[in-house]
Protein backbone atom coordinates (compact mmCIF):
# COMPACT_ATOMS: atom_id res chain seq x y z
CA UNK A 1 0.00 0.00 0.00
CA UNK A 2 1.29 3.44 -0.93
CA UNK A 3 2.34 5.27 2.22
CA UNK A 4 1.75 8.59 0.43
CA UNK A 5 -1.96 7.90 0.73
CA UNK A 6 -1.73 7.96 4.52
CA UNK A 7 -2.44 11.23 6.34
CA UNK A 8 -0.97 11.61 9.84
CA UNK A 9 -2.75 14.00 12.18
CA UNK A 10 -2.37 15.05 15.82
CA UNK A 11 -5.52 15.77 17.76
CA UNK A 12 -5.53 17.46 21.19
CA UNK A 13 -8.79 15.88 22.37
CA UNK A 14 -10.60 12.58 21.96
CA UNK A 15 -13.81 14.56 21.54
CA UNK A 16 -12.58 15.16 17.98
CA UNK A 17 -12.62 11.42 17.26
CA UNK A 18 -15.92 9.49 17.25
CA UNK A 19 -15.85 6.69 19.82
CA UNK A 20 -16.88 4.11 17.22
CA UNK A 21 -13.96 5.09 14.96
CA UNK A 22 -11.36 4.96 17.74
CA UNK A 23 -12.69 1.67 19.11
CA UNK A 24 -12.72 0.11 15.64
CA UNK A 25 -8.94 0.37 15.93
CA UNK A 26 -8.55 -0.12 19.69
CA UNK A 27 -10.93 -3.00 20.31
CA UNK A 28 -12.24 -4.43 17.02
CA UNK A 29 -12.91 -7.75 18.79
CA UNK A 30 -15.98 -6.19 20.43
CA UNK A 31 -17.73 -6.30 17.05
CA UNK A 32 -17.90 -10.10 17.48
CA UNK A 33 -19.41 -9.70 20.94
CA UNK A 34 -17.98 -9.66 24.44
CA UNK A 35 -15.59 -7.37 26.24
CA UNK A 36 -12.67 -5.33 24.97
CA UNK A 37 -9.39 -7.18 25.31
CA UNK A 38 -7.81 -4.06 26.80
CA UNK A 39 -10.22 -1.71 28.60
CA UNK A 40 -7.51 0.94 29.03
CA UNK A 41 -7.13 1.88 25.35
CA UNK A 42 -10.86 2.21 24.74
CA UNK A 43 -12.22 5.63 23.84
CA UNK A 44 -14.30 5.75 27.07
CA UNK A 45 -11.36 5.12 29.41
CA UNK A 46 -8.99 7.60 27.76
CA UNK A 47 -11.75 10.18 27.46
CA UNK A 48 -12.52 9.82 31.18
CA UNK A 49 -8.88 10.65 31.94
CA UNK A 50 -9.13 13.72 29.75
CA UNK A 51 -12.56 14.99 30.82
CA UNK A 52 -11.78 14.51 34.51
CA UNK A 53 -8.64 16.65 34.27
CA UNK A 54 -6.41 13.71 35.23
CA UNK A 55 -4.48 14.48 32.04
CA UNK A 56 -4.24 17.82 30.28
CA UNK A 57 -3.08 21.31 31.33
CA UNK A 58 -1.15 21.36 34.59
CA UNK A 59 -0.70 17.59 34.84
CA UNK A 60 2.45 17.08 32.77
CA UNK A 61 0.44 14.77 30.49
CA UNK A 62 -0.68 16.80 27.46
CA UNK A 63 -2.71 14.70 25.00
CA UNK A 64 -1.46 14.57 21.42
CA UNK A 65 -3.51 11.68 20.02
CA UNK A 66 -1.76 10.32 16.97
CA UNK A 67 -4.01 9.31 14.10
CA UNK A 68 -3.52 7.86 10.61
CA UNK A 69 -6.19 8.26 7.92
CA UNK A 70 -6.59 6.71 4.49
CA UNK A 71 -9.27 8.17 2.26
CA UNK A 72 -10.82 9.92 5.30
CA UNK A 73 -11.06 6.62 7.21
CA UNK A 74 -9.26 6.28 10.53
CA UNK A 75 -7.01 3.21 10.06
CA UNK A 76 -4.75 3.59 13.10
CA UNK A 77 -4.38 5.66 16.26
CA UNK A 78 -2.30 5.82 19.42
CA UNK A 79 -2.55 7.38 22.89
CA UNK A 80 0.32 9.87 22.74
CA UNK A 81 1.25 12.55 25.27
CA UNK A 82 3.79 15.35 25.57
CA UNK A 83 5.35 14.84 29.00
CA UNK A 84 6.84 17.48 31.25
CA UNK A 85 8.13 14.93 33.78
CA UNK A 86 8.53 11.17 34.21
CA UNK A 87 5.81 10.52 36.77
CA UNK A 88 2.99 8.01 36.34
CA UNK A 89 4.82 5.87 33.78
CA UNK A 90 6.13 2.88 35.80
CA UNK A 91 9.03 2.38 33.38
CA UNK A 92 11.53 4.61 35.08
CA UNK A 93 13.83 6.88 33.09
CA UNK A 94 14.69 9.34 35.88
CA UNK A 95 18.39 8.45 35.62
CA UNK A 96 18.33 9.04 31.87
CA UNK A 97 16.75 12.45 32.41
CA UNK A 98 19.34 13.37 35.03
CA UNK A 99 22.24 12.32 32.82
CA UNK A 100 20.78 14.16 29.82
CA UNK A 101 20.40 17.36 31.83
CA UNK A 102 23.89 16.99 33.34
CA UNK A 103 25.27 16.83 29.81
CA UNK A 104 23.60 20.15 29.02
CA UNK A 105 20.51 18.90 27.22
CA UNK A 106 16.81 19.37 27.86
CA UNK A 107 15.15 16.01 28.45
CA UNK A 108 11.67 17.47 28.84
CA UNK A 109 9.33 17.73 27.10
CA UNK A 110 9.41 14.22 25.71
CA UNK A 111 6.81 12.09 23.93
CA UNK A 112 5.13 9.19 25.72
CA UNK A 113 2.97 6.62 23.92
CA UNK A 114 1.21 4.99 26.83
CA UNK A 115 -1.93 4.74 28.91
CA UNK A 116 -1.34 7.23 31.74
CA UNK A 117 -0.86 5.79 35.23
CA UNK A 118 -1.50 2.27 33.95
CA UNK A 119 1.30 -0.34 33.99
CA UNK A 120 -0.69 -2.91 32.00
CA UNK A 121 0.57 -4.52 28.80
CA UNK A 122 -1.52 -3.84 25.73
CA UNK A 123 -1.35 -2.67 22.15
CA UNK A 124 -0.03 0.85 21.75
CA UNK A 125 -0.34 0.92 17.98
CA UNK A 126 -4.10 0.63 17.61
CA UNK A 127 -4.66 -0.50 14.04
CA UNK A 128 -7.93 -1.29 12.28
CA UNK A 129 -8.00 -4.92 11.00
CA UNK A 130 -6.75 -5.15 7.42
CA UNK A 131 -4.28 -2.27 7.81
CA UNK A 132 -1.75 -3.93 10.14
CA UNK A 133 1.50 -3.30 8.32
CA UNK A 134 0.84 0.15 6.96
CA UNK A 135 -0.95 1.31 10.12
CA UNK A 136 1.84 0.25 12.47
CA UNK A 137 4.49 1.76 10.22
CA UNK A 138 2.60 5.05 9.82
CA UNK A 139 2.15 5.51 13.57
CA UNK A 140 5.73 4.65 14.46
CA UNK A 141 7.28 6.79 11.74
CA UNK A 142 4.87 9.60 12.54
CA UNK A 143 5.76 9.56 16.25
CA UNK A 144 9.51 9.57 15.57
CA UNK A 145 9.18 12.36 13.02
CA UNK A 146 7.09 14.39 15.44
CA UNK A 147 9.77 14.11 18.12
CA UNK A 148 12.59 14.85 15.69
CA UNK A 149 10.98 17.81 13.93
CA UNK A 150 10.11 19.44 17.25
CA UNK A 151 13.63 18.91 18.67
CA UNK A 152 12.33 16.72 21.48
CA UNK A 153 14.80 14.56 23.37
CA UNK A 154 13.01 11.24 23.08
CA UNK A 155 10.00 9.05 22.41
CA UNK A 156 8.96 6.27 24.80
CA UNK A 157 6.41 3.54 24.06
CA UNK A 158 5.71 1.75 27.32
CA UNK A 159 3.96 -1.53 28.19
CA UNK A 160 3.60 -2.43 24.53
CA UNK A 161 3.09 -6.02 23.40
CA UNK A 162 5.97 -8.37 22.65
CA UNK A 163 5.10 -8.30 18.94
CA UNK A 164 5.16 -4.49 18.93
CA UNK A 165 8.51 -4.50 20.74
CA UNK A 166 9.97 -6.82 18.12
CA UNK A 167 8.63 -4.79 15.21
CA UNK A 168 9.77 -1.52 16.78
CA UNK A 169 13.25 -2.91 17.29
CA UNK A 170 13.36 -3.96 13.65
CA UNK A 171 12.52 -0.35 12.73
CA UNK A 172 15.42 1.02 14.77
CA UNK A 173 14.01 1.72 18.23
CA UNK A 174 15.65 0.40 21.39
CA UNK A 175 13.84 -2.36 23.26
CA UNK A 176 13.66 -2.44 27.04
CA UNK A 177 12.57 -5.33 29.26
CA UNK A 178 11.18 -5.34 32.75
CA UNK A 179 9.03 -7.71 34.79
CA UNK A 180 5.72 -7.98 36.57
CA UNK A 181 4.01 -10.77 38.50
CA UNK A 182 0.95 -12.34 36.89
CA UNK A 183 -1.31 -15.19 37.89
CA UNK A 184 -2.10 -17.67 35.14
CA UNK A 185 -5.16 -19.89 35.03
CA UNK A 186 -3.86 -23.35 34.19
CA UNK A 187 -7.32 -24.83 33.86
CA UNK A 188 -8.17 -24.69 37.57
CA UNK A 189 -11.78 -25.51 38.36
CA UNK A 190 -11.78 -23.32 41.47
CA UNK A 191 -9.47 -21.74 44.06
CA UNK A 192 -8.82 -25.11 45.70
CA UNK A 193 -7.75 -26.47 42.33
CA UNK A 194 -5.16 -23.70 42.16
CA UNK A 195 -4.07 -24.44 45.73
CA UNK A 196 -3.43 -28.10 44.88
CA UNK A 197 -0.83 -26.97 42.35
CA UNK A 198 1.20 -25.26 45.11
CA UNK A 199 3.74 -26.74 47.45
CA UNK A 200 2.29 -27.81 50.80
CA UNK A 201 4.17 -25.05 52.63
CA UNK A 202 2.74 -22.35 50.34
CA UNK A 203 -0.76 -23.79 50.64
CA UNK A 204 -0.51 -23.67 54.41
CA UNK A 205 0.74 -20.08 54.33
CA UNK A 206 -2.06 -18.90 52.02
CA UNK A 207 -4.73 -20.55 54.16
CA UNK A 208 -3.25 -18.88 57.22
CA UNK A 209 -3.23 -15.47 55.52
CA UNK A 210 -6.82 -15.83 54.36
CA UNK A 211 -7.95 -16.75 57.87
CA UNK A 212 -6.09 -13.78 59.33
CA UNK A 213 -7.65 -11.44 56.76
CA UNK A 214 -11.15 -12.56 57.72
CA UNK A 215 -10.48 -11.47 61.30
CA UNK A 216 -10.97 -7.79 60.44
CA UNK A 217 -14.51 -8.21 61.78
CA UNK A 218 -16.68 -7.75 58.71
CA UNK A 219 -17.40 -9.19 55.29
CA UNK A 220 -15.89 -8.89 51.82
CA UNK A 221 -18.15 -7.94 48.92
CA UNK A 222 -17.58 -7.46 45.19
CA UNK A 223 -19.50 -4.71 43.40
CA UNK A 224 -19.89 -4.56 39.65
CA UNK A 225 -22.35 -3.08 37.17
CA UNK A 226 -25.70 -2.15 38.70
CA UNK A 227 -24.49 -3.11 42.19
CA UNK A 228 -22.03 -0.22 42.17
CA UNK A 229 -23.37 2.85 43.93
CA UNK A 230 -21.98 6.40 44.29
CA UNK A 231 -21.31 5.72 47.99
CA UNK A 232 -18.91 2.94 47.03
CA UNK A 233 -16.88 5.40 44.96
CA UNK A 234 -16.90 7.91 47.82
CA UNK A 235 -15.31 5.27 50.04
CA UNK A 236 -12.82 4.18 47.40
CA UNK A 237 -11.79 7.78 46.72
CA UNK A 238 -10.80 8.06 50.36
CA UNK A 239 -8.72 4.88 50.03
CA UNK A 240 -7.13 6.08 46.79
CA UNK A 241 -6.19 9.46 48.23
CA UNK A 242 -4.40 7.81 51.15
CA UNK A 243 -2.45 5.45 48.89
CA UNK A 244 -1.63 8.21 46.40
CA UNK A 245 -0.36 10.53 49.11
CA UNK A 246 1.96 7.85 50.47
CA UNK A 247 3.23 6.57 47.10
CA UNK A 248 3.34 9.58 44.82
CA UNK A 249 2.90 12.62 47.06
CA UNK A 250 -0.47 13.40 45.51
CA UNK A 251 -3.02 11.25 43.65
CA UNK A 252 -2.73 11.06 39.86
CA UNK A 253 -6.46 10.69 39.24
CA UNK A 254 -9.11 13.24 40.15
CA UNK A 255 -12.35 12.51 41.98
CA UNK A 256 -14.41 13.11 38.84
CA UNK A 257 -12.53 10.33 37.03
CA UNK A 258 -14.26 7.77 39.23
CA UNK A 259 -17.65 9.39 38.58
CA UNK A 260 -17.05 9.06 34.84
CA UNK A 261 -15.91 5.48 35.37
CA UNK A 262 -19.18 4.77 37.13
CA UNK A 263 -21.20 6.24 34.27
CA UNK A 264 -19.34 4.69 31.32
CA UNK A 265 -17.51 1.57 32.53
CA UNK A 266 -19.42 0.12 35.48
CA UNK A 267 -19.70 -3.26 33.76
CA UNK A 268 -15.94 -3.33 33.19
CA UNK A 269 -14.84 -2.78 36.78
CA UNK A 270 -15.07 -4.89 39.91
CA UNK A 271 -14.68 -3.10 43.24
CA UNK A 272 -13.73 -5.41 46.11
CA UNK A 273 -14.64 -3.88 49.47
CA UNK A 274 -14.00 -5.05 53.01
CA UNK A 275 -17.00 -3.75 54.98
CA UNK A 276 -17.80 -3.73 58.65
CA UNK A 277 -21.25 -2.71 59.87
CA UNK A 278 -22.00 -1.42 56.38
CA UNK A 279 -18.92 0.82 56.27
CA UNK A 280 -16.01 0.09 53.87
CA UNK A 281 -12.62 -0.01 55.58
CA UNK A 282 -10.50 -1.20 52.62
CA UNK A 283 -10.89 -1.78 48.90
CA UNK A 284 -9.28 -2.89 45.66
CA UNK A 285 -10.29 -1.79 42.16
CA UNK A 286 -10.05 -4.20 39.21
CA UNK A 287 -10.74 -3.77 35.51
CA UNK A 288 -12.16 -6.67 33.52
CA UNK A 289 -10.72 -7.38 30.09
CA UNK A 290 -11.67 -10.06 27.60
CA UNK A 291 -9.35 -12.65 29.13
CA UNK A 292 -7.52 -10.75 31.89
CA UNK A 293 -8.42 -9.20 35.23
CA UNK A 294 -6.32 -6.09 35.83
CA UNK A 295 -5.73 -5.15 39.45
CA UNK A 296 -5.14 -1.39 39.63
CA UNK A 297 -5.64 0.39 42.96
CA UNK A 298 -5.81 -0.51 46.62
CA UNK A 299 -6.34 1.52 49.75
CA UNK A 300 -7.66 1.41 53.30
CA UNK A 301 -8.59 3.52 56.29
CA UNK A 302 -7.79 0.74 58.75
CA UNK A 303 -4.85 -1.64 58.70
CA UNK A 304 -5.56 -5.32 59.32
CA UNK A 305 -3.15 -8.27 58.93
CA UNK A 306 -3.20 -9.83 55.44
CA UNK A 307 -6.26 -7.87 54.29
CA UNK A 308 -4.23 -6.39 51.43
CA UNK A 309 -3.26 -9.87 50.20
CA UNK A 310 -6.86 -11.06 50.44
CA UNK A 311 -8.47 -8.18 48.56
CA UNK A 312 -5.79 -7.67 45.92
CA UNK A 313 -4.55 -11.19 45.18
CA UNK A 314 -6.79 -13.97 46.48
CA UNK A 315 -10.11 -12.28 45.73
CA UNK A 316 -8.74 -11.40 42.27
CA UNK A 317 -7.91 -15.05 41.58
CA UNK A 318 -11.37 -16.15 42.70
CA UNK A 319 -13.02 -13.48 40.55
CA UNK A 320 -10.94 -14.43 37.50
CA UNK A 321 -11.93 -18.07 37.94
CA UNK A 322 -15.61 -17.13 38.31
CA UNK A 323 -15.47 -15.03 35.12
CA UNK A 324 -13.53 -17.64 33.15
CA UNK A 325 -10.51 -15.36 32.66
CA UNK A 326 -7.02 -16.61 31.84
CA UNK A 327 -4.86 -14.36 33.98
CA UNK A 328 -4.62 -11.71 36.65
CA UNK A 329 -2.23 -8.80 36.22
CA UNK A 330 -1.81 -7.29 39.65
CA UNK A 331 0.11 -4.15 38.73
CA UNK A 332 3.75 -3.13 38.85
CA UNK A 333 6.55 -4.60 40.94
CA UNK A 334 6.11 -6.68 44.08
CA UNK A 335 8.16 -9.83 44.57
CA UNK A 336 5.88 -10.59 47.53
CA UNK A 337 3.32 -11.69 44.91
CA UNK A 338 5.49 -14.70 44.04
CA UNK A 339 4.59 -16.62 47.21
CA UNK A 340 0.92 -16.04 46.41
CA UNK A 341 0.90 -17.73 43.02
CA UNK A 342 1.91 -14.82 40.77
CA UNK A 343 4.89 -15.67 38.57
CA UNK A 344 7.30 -13.22 36.90
CA UNK A 345 6.49 -12.22 33.33
CA UNK A 346 8.48 -10.04 30.99
CA UNK A 347 7.11 -6.65 29.98
CA UNK A 348 8.32 -4.51 27.08
CA UNK A 349 8.87 -0.94 26.02
CA UNK A 350 10.46 0.90 23.08
CA UNK A 351 12.62 4.01 23.14
CA UNK A 352 13.94 6.51 20.60
CA UNK A 353 16.52 9.10 21.67
CA UNK A 354 17.50 11.98 19.43
CA UNK A 355 21.12 12.39 20.52
CA UNK A 356 23.20 9.62 18.86
CA UNK A 357 25.85 9.47 21.59
CA UNK A 358 23.32 9.31 24.39
CA UNK A 359 21.28 6.74 22.47
CA UNK A 360 24.38 4.55 22.12
CA UNK A 361 25.04 4.69 25.87
CA UNK A 362 21.41 3.88 26.68
CA UNK A 363 21.49 1.02 24.19
CA UNK A 364 24.44 -0.57 26.00
CA UNK A 365 22.66 -0.18 29.32
CA UNK A 366 19.47 -1.76 27.97
CA UNK A 367 21.37 -4.76 26.61
CA UNK A 368 22.83 -5.46 30.06
CA UNK A 369 19.48 -4.79 31.73
CA UNK A 370 17.67 -7.27 29.48
CA UNK A 371 20.14 -9.99 30.39
CA UNK A 372 19.69 -9.25 34.09
CA UNK A 373 15.88 -9.30 33.79
CA UNK A 374 15.96 -12.63 31.95
CA UNK A 375 18.17 -14.13 34.63
CA UNK A 376 16.01 -12.81 37.47
CA UNK A 377 12.84 -14.18 35.89
CA UNK A 378 14.47 -17.59 35.52
CA UNK A 379 15.64 -17.63 39.15
CA UNK A 380 12.34 -16.40 40.58
CA UNK A 381 10.35 -18.90 38.54
CA UNK A 382 12.56 -21.71 39.80
CA UNK A 383 11.89 -20.67 43.39
CA UNK A 384 8.19 -20.06 42.80
CA UNK A 385 5.37 -21.47 44.94
CA UNK A 386 4.32 -24.33 42.69
CA UNK A 387 5.12 -27.96 43.29
CA UNK A 388 8.27 -28.91 41.45
CA UNK A 389 6.47 -31.39 39.20
CA UNK A 390 4.05 -28.63 38.22
CA UNK A 391 6.87 -26.30 37.16
CA UNK A 392 8.54 -29.05 35.12
CA UNK A 393 5.26 -29.80 33.33
CA UNK A 394 4.96 -26.15 32.28
CA UNK A 395 8.47 -26.23 30.86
Amino acid sequence: MDHAQIKIQLLPSLTQIPAAEWDACACPEVAQGGRARDPFTTHRFLLALEQSGSVGPGTGWQPQYLTAYKDAQLIACAPLYAKGHSQGEYVFDHNWAHAYEQAGGHYYPKLQMAVPFTPATGRRFLVRPGFDGVGHSALLQGAVQLASQNNLSSLHITFCTEDEARLGEEMGLMRRSSQQFHWQNEGYSDFEGFMRALSSRKRKNIRKERMQAQCFGGEINIYQGDRLQPAHWDAFWEFYQDTGARKWGSPYLTRSFFDLLHRTMADEVALVLAERNGRPVAGALNFIGRDTLFGRYWGCTEHHPCLHFELCYYQAIELALALGLQRVEAGAQGEHKLARGYLPRQTHSLHWIADPGFAEAVGRYLEAERAAVDEEIEILTEYGPFRKAQVEEKE
